[in-house]
């Protein structure tokens, strides 16, 4: 597969303060990248490096160039760059007194489009964002969910290759996260390259081809959610939930040898196990004995958010 985005030794630091070491990836074309990490590990630094906003004192990063068949540096290429890259930032970056059609155009000028092209976007975007009916609506009167899809539809004004976003639904509630993670897919669809930063990462795990996990300056972690959670365990989770106490279940179970821990979340209980066919067995039968009603039972990896804390507690 061809990587659209080549990050080579980058190094990043303010002062005396490192922020980035030696970062080196690929993003590759039409995939969702993740890039997940703690507040303050330094996200925001690396896709600000990326649009060229930030020279980095070392390495650098490359784009794949179409026409001319071949890489260019970003901070020798910059108005190319930003050409084919489209940023929605944190907090979005649009006038409040104008509408949503408004600045759509507005953005689309600053791109240079022609009228037709500009006009002809603006349409297609509008419908993409689920935007339409609400065109004329000024933009300070946009509810959160609604303000997170204009500024990703002003990121897309001018057909960028790549959409780099960052924290897209942070302050959301779960119904405009869907929202959004739903504009996302249909943005992939089209083929375009995404990069997302979160902390959000039981969002990320479905919807990411890959992850980069940033830690300790460094990217120390790449590849599907699948690969990233093997490295770090081959242990399986089993969720049960049954209609009584469960104390003496959780007591029996402690003493089975292919149980490796046991945890706890309200009336839920957890097995790690590396035997989980045994270990469902056992569980079954004494259930069964204690004429249990199951409410709900799941057999899975342990999700990349348990990944990520057992990075950063390590």
């Amino acid at each position: 597969m061809q990587p659209l985005i080549q990050f080579k030794n980058i190094t990043k630091q303010y002062g005396k303060k490192l922020v980035l070491k030696d970062i080196n990836f690929e993003i590759n074309k039409g995939e969702i990248f993740g890039i997940i990490g703690m507040s303050g590990s330094g996200k925001t630094t690396l896709l600000n490096t990326l649009i060229g906003f930030l020279e980095p004192e070392g390495g650098d990063i490359l784009f794949y160039s179409e026409e001319e068949k071949k890489y260019k540096s970003v901070f020798q290429n910059l108005l190319d760059a930003r050409k084919k890259f489209g940023f929605a930032t944190q907090v979005p970056s649009f006038y409040p007194k104008l509408t949503i059609e408004e600045n759509l155009d507005h953005f689309g000028s600053l791109y240079g489009l022609s009228e037709k092209i500009k006009k002809s976007n603006i349409s297609n975007i509008l419908k993409m964002t689920e935007l339409e009916t609400e065109k004329k609506q000024l933009a300070e009167t946009l509810s959160g969910g609604m303000e997170k899809r204009l500024g990703i539809a002003c990121s897309l004004i001018h057909n960028p290759e790549l959409l780099i976003l960052d924290e897209p639904t942070a302050n959301l509630d779960p119904i405009f996260r869907e929202h959004v993670w739903r504009l996302i897919r249909k943005i992939k669809n089209t083929g375009t390259t995404i990069v997302v930063a979160s902390h959000l990462l039981d969002e990320m795990e479905p919807e990411c081809d890959r992850i980069g996990i940033l830690h300790n300056h460094s990217l120390i972690e790449i590849g599907t959610p699948e690969q990233v959670k093997e490295r770090y365990t081959k242990n399986e989770e089993i969720r049960l939930k049954v209609s009584g106490k469960n104390l003496q279940l959780e007591k029996d179970m402690k003493i089975a040898p292919y149980i490796r821990s046991i945890k706890r979340e309200e009336n839920m209980l957890i097995f790690y196990t590396r035997e989980p066919k045994k270990t469902l067995y056992h569980l079954l039968r004494l259930v069964d004995q204690l004429d249990e009603r199951i409410i709900r039972l799941e057999v899975s990896k342990p999700s990349l958010n348990e990944i990520f804390q057992l990075i950063y507690n390590h």
